[in-house]
């Protein structure tokens, strides 16, 4: 049972970073590719409809991860308190930059919001990949099942660690380019004319930064975190998901050199999918992983809740996750196809 929690809350955390991710990476591409005001407009309305929807899936995983898994909970949000704080201030600015841009008929007040919104979006990329980064590296958990950590120490993975640190800033700017080319596609797949031609030139650029940092990424993490090539030793059939998002990341390539600015968004999501897929795969069974002592980590299951609070609460989860996609599913063919100015919107 633990383990099959353990899969739905990294489905809603794939599920979360596919959706947000598109819409966080637009806010990036807004800074460089939207040029007029009327631009910034139709960026904003690529996503007005389903943005703060797609937080849903973060606010989800949250939620389950306290039901499933309260000692990873009680240990990550009080370890991560900063960078959390940090994440929600973001979050909070980044919602307040999107209403409140056109409440004010003036260039300046919308130039700044529009700062703040592309800025926002990017510390949140960059944060998010952070995260991860301390996720897989492991931190200084101790035989109390606590941790604590500050932002920065000397940017070393040996103790004492801090937030950032090389491996965790790479891992940030993977993220940065990873996200960059998701949203670029998505905004190049809901616009036309200039704006579109622009995004699809950035989504090219940075594709080849989603290459060197995914490929240097791989390598540290091979060498950081000894429990990946563990794993992969113990299941060879894992690897299937390191070639998928391969494959996914040349196919991008080939249908966005093409045209094909849908499927070449398609792939995106499936390449990211495949990644976050492999990095679970990689640490399982551990959920929080300590680089003092490997006993120290949390597992699957000693982090767990118990069976029977586990067996009750799935036949509440299924029910209230097939209402959440049937919404998921309407307001996305509700709102299929090119965004215009005409439109109501942003």
């Amino acid at each position: 049972m633990p383990t099959i929690w353990f899969c739905l809350v990294a489905a809603m955390i794939v599920m979360y970073v596919v959706l947000d991710g598109f819409d966080l990476g637009a806010g990036i591409v807004g800074l460089f590719a939207a040029k007029t005001d009327d631009e910034k407009r139709l960026v904003l309305r690529t996503i007005g409809p389903v943005w703060d929807g797609n937080e849903v899936w973060l606010i989800a995983a949250g939620g389950t991860l306290y039901f499933a898994f309260p000692k990873l909970y009680a240990a990550s949000f009080s370890g991560f308190y900063l960078p959390l704080m940090i994440v929600l201030w973001l979050l909070m600015l980044r919602g307040v930059s999107i209403e409140f841009r056109g409440h004010v008929a003036s260039a300046l007040w919308q130039s700044l919001w529009g700062v703040v919104f592309g800025g926002s979006s990017l510390l949140l990329v960059v944060f998010f990949g952070a995260a991860l980064g301390n996720v897989v590296r492991g931190v200084p958990l101790d035989a109390s099942g606590r941790f604590f950590e500050p932002l920065w120490t000397d940017f070393g993975t040996g103790e004492p660690t801090g937030i950032l640190d090389w491996y965790t800033v790479l891992a940030g700017l993977a993220s940065f380019a990873t996200l960059t080319v998701h949203g670029a596609l998505w905004v190049a797949t809901k616009t036309d004319g200039p704006l579109s031609e622009r995004a699809r030139r950035i989504a090219a650029r940075a594709w080849w930064g989603v290459v060197a940092t995914i490929a240097l990424l791989t390598v540290a993490t091979l060498q950081v975190q000894p429990l990946v090539m563990a794993s992969l030793a113990a299941r060879p059939w894992g690897a299937a998901f390191p070639l998928l998002a391969a494959a996914s990341l040349v196919a991008l390539r080939v249908l966005a050199t093409r045209g094909f600015d849908r499927r070449a968004f398609l792939a995106s999501c499936t390449f990211i999918a495949a990644m976050l897929v492999s990095v679970v795969f990689g640490l399982y069974p551990y959920v929080l992983p300590s680089h003092i002592d490997p006993a120290f980590g949390l597992t699957v299951h000693n982090a767990a809740a118990a069976d029977a609070g586990l067996r009750v609460g799935l036949l509440w989860w299924i029910p209230g996750m097939a209402l959440a996609t049937g919404y998921f599913v309407y307001l996305y063919r509700r709102f299929a196809g090119k965004v215009r100015l005409e439109d109501e919107g942003y």
